[in-house]
């Protein structure tokens, strides 16, 4: 199995740790206090588990989750997640993160911005558009008739399979989006956002159709 590397260990990242150690994966842990004040999730995920720098999270992860308030998101390391692929589970919270122009008139996505900092990374966006213990509770096995689909963006196709292969053994089916651009149809105040998954099952039909309505309302 792979190592996957935490940039933040927040409600998402640290949700995503578990469900990663539950299906076999190593996962290095690190966040902006410090490698010390992990212990206790650490501690809690089991052998699997173990924090570090940043940086180190960066260079050890065979695949990176980046999940810090997008106000932070300068201070991703660049270097070590060269030619790596990178699961972004920013949101745009303007009282959290200040205004932020391009965001504010709608010429770049979050994860563009991310995309941006990391030029030789390859940014898949995801995880972002669910609350933190409906990630937890709904992840079933391949084949399961009760099985949620998540939705995934990114401009790389390999990259996206990636993920994909990723969310798959976390318990989930994934729905492409399509490129980075197309990221902003389940980020905040969309019909694909938290609130599908507060009602249990998501199939890919109900996702394409509020991604679609998504679309429509920003049309009209």
């Amino acid at each position: 199995m792979s190592t996957i590397g935490f940039i933040g260990s927040g409600h998402i990242g640290s949700t995503v740790a578990r469900l990663a150690v539950d299906a076999g994966y190593d996962v290095v842990l690190s966040n902006s206090r410090g490698p010390e004040t992990l212990a206790g999730l650490v501690e809690e995920l089991g052998p699997r588990a173990r924090a570090a720098t940043a940086s180190e999270a960066a260079a050890e992860g065979d695949l990176v989750v980046v999940t810090v308030p997008l106000k932070a998101y300068r201070q991703v390391p660049v270097e070590p997640l060269a030619g790596k692929v990178v699961i972004d589970t920013n949101n745009y919270y303007p009282d959290r993160d200040g205004r932020i122009p391009e965001l504010d008139d709608e010429s770049t996505t979050t994860s563009e911005l991310l995309q941006a900092h990391l030029p030789t990374s390859r940014v898949v966006k995801a995880f972002n558009n669910i609350h933190f213990p409906d990630l937890a509770d709904h992840g079933r096995p391949a084949g399961d008739v009760g099985r949620t689909t998540l939705p995934i963006a990114g401009d790389d196709e390999e990259a996206k399979r990636e993920a994909s292969g990723f969310l798959d053994a976390l318990g989930y089916d994934t729905l492409d989006a399509g490129p980075l651009a197309e990221g902003w149809r389940f980020q905040r105040d969309t019909a694909a956002y938290v609130a599908p998954y507060k009602q249990g099952t998501v199939t890919a039909a109900v996702l394409r159709a509020r991604l679609d309505e998504a679309k429509r309302y920003r049309d009209q």
